[in-house]
């Protein structure tokens, strides 16, 4: 090659270069876009405003670290917001984006799926009748890298530490001040204010329930954990494997894979009797281990493969603590040739092999994903109107997460011993592997420790997966929930927040 090619090769590598950093895609760090609309629910018309927007996150200097994307809903023929509740709503992940409540749940559009969860083409997007727009004004927050939110460099082009976002309290305490700026840029001080949180989102809105509470002075009405995690009680060994029974019992029954006796109750009726099982004969058997008698391992044995669906030998084999996976795996294996979903255990998927310990894959995360990205791309950009080349990202990078020193299910205990008016709710599927029903229950017995706090809780379970709001009937279903706890908690706040 002589000087002159050389010369030519190089310049055009500069212009490649100078190409790339033109193209350079990024997110607009402060920013709205608004547009109008109109739905109706529960058979009345709901005018309402849509603003997409983009809210700095701005560490002790006040520059901006982050820029958070959020979309905003908001009822245009209420006068007065200041009685008006204000829902913030967070998905989990860590590391997902707020878009399954957003267009599936509780938001006043929702995908085309089939009336038990199942992708529909062409894929798209239609009005939600259930939707809480009507009692509440919604806005969805996608944390640091999910959906459209980025890190922002500083001036000198250095991306900001990771540690200050992706962790237990680095998330809650960035996101504490970012709601204490959103809610204060939209004049919703006097607001009733609820937040909701889906799967791992519950452990951020547990936090944030007493960070908003202790450091900013914001003291919520309600917190809503729809799918709840462990959020940081410890419950590992016995009592873990005892709780996976009433799920299993469950997924079995769904499949028709139980006794007569079981299988022809109804579904709520047959699971208080495997719930009284786990906690007063299984979890005593399970605590002595070896010194359990082989008389009461036989009968433990014999009575998990009956509630569970699986053989005794199955059972035995694993020494009662069946894994997860394995469960997935086994139940179906000789009666159907499939396997079963984890986040909802109605899904069936097909493995190669029969044999092995555990599905190849999540059949219902496969199906979930083929209906939720096409719709919220489209969404965002036909009916919202952001215009981008940015990836939404439905699951961003956020690892490796701090998952040390996670105490929000005690946080949320504090803050609700502290402030009278704060009401809980929790939603799960009796379906859902993933964060199993009965856990929820368990979490709840550790947060109402002491038994005051009855009045203030509500337990709702639906007939499906860990996003219950996916099949039609639970749709209507769990935001009628929602509606009924948004006026629970809010009745009465004129009186006064005090133990009486």
């Amino acid at each position: 090659m002589n000087l002159k090619t050389t010369l030519s090769a190089l310049a055009l590598l500069v212009c490649f270069a100078s190409a790339l950093r033109a193209q350079q895609v990024k997110a607009p760090v402060d920013t709205t876009i608004t547009s109008t609309h109109s739905v109706t629910i529960k058979g009345q018309n709901i005018p309402y405003k849509a603003e997409l927007g983009f809210q700095p996150v701005w560490d002790n200097s006040g520059n901006p670290v982050a820029t958070l994307n959020y979309t905003y809903y908001t009822r245009t023929d209420v006068k007065d917001n200041q009685t008006r509740p204000l829902l913030i709503s967070f998905n989990g992940g860590p590391g997902s984006a707020s878009v399954w409540m957003h267009i599936a749940y509780t938001g006043p559009r929702i995908l085309k799926i089939t009336d038990e969860g199942y992708p529909v083409q062409p894929y798209g997007i239609k009005d939600n009748p259930n939707s809480v727009l009507d009692v509440a004004d919604i806005v969805y927050v996608n944390p640091v890298n999910t959906g459209y939110s980025r890190m922002v460099p500083n001036a000198a082009g250095e991306m900001p530490k990771r540690d200050q976002f992706f962790g237990v309290n680095a998330d809650i305490s960035y996101l504490a001040d970012w709601v204490n700026t959103f809610v204060t840029r939209h004049n919703r001080w006097r607001s009733p204010k609820f937040i909701i949180g889906e799967s791992y989102g519950t452990t951020r809105v547990s936090g944030l329930a007493k960070a908003l509470q202790q450091g900013n002075w914001m003291y919520l009405n309600g917190v809503i954990l729809v799918s709840p995690t462990e959020i940081g009680f410890d419950f590992a060994g016995p009592v873990e494997i005892a709780n996976r029974l009433p799920y299993f019992a469950a997924a079995a029954w769904y499949h028709n894979a139980l006794p007569p006796a079981l299988q022809n109750k109804d579904l709520t009726e047959m699971l208080p009797e495997v719930e009284k099982y786990a906690v007063e004969e299984l979890l005593p058997v399970l605590a002595k281990g070896g010194y359990a008698s082989e008389a009461e391992k036989q009968q433990a044995i014999e009575k998990t493969a009956y509630y569970s669906g699986l053989s005794e030998r199955t059972v035995s084999q694993n020494n009662l603590a069946v894994p997860f996976n394995y469960f997935w795996k086994d139940l179906l294996r000789d009666k159907e040739g499939y396997t079963i979903g984890r986040l909802d255990s109605r899904y069936k998927g097909l493995d190669i092999a029969d044999a092995g310990e555990r599905p190849d894959y999540n059949s219902e995360l496969t199906s979930w994903l083929h209906s939720f990205t096409p719709a919220i791309n489209y969404y965002m950009s036909e009916e919202l109107g952001f215009k981008t080349d940015l990836t939404y990202d439905m699951f961003g990078n956020v690892h490796p997460w701090d998952r040390s020193n996670n105490h929000t299910g005690a946080d949320l205990r504090d803050a609700m011993g502290m402030n009278a008016n704060l009401h809980l709710m929790v939603q799960s599927g009796y379906y859902d592997g993933a964060c199993t029903y009965f856990n929820a229950k368990y979490i709840m017995s550790q947060i109402n420790i002491n038994g005051k706090f009855s009045d203030r809780m509500d337990f709702k379970g639906y007939r499906s997966g860990h996003m219950m709001y996916l099949r039609a009937e639970d749709l209507k279903t769990a935001n009628q929930d929602l509606h009924d706890f948004i006026e629970k908690a809010s009745e009465g706040i004129d009186q006064g927040a005090m133990y009486k």
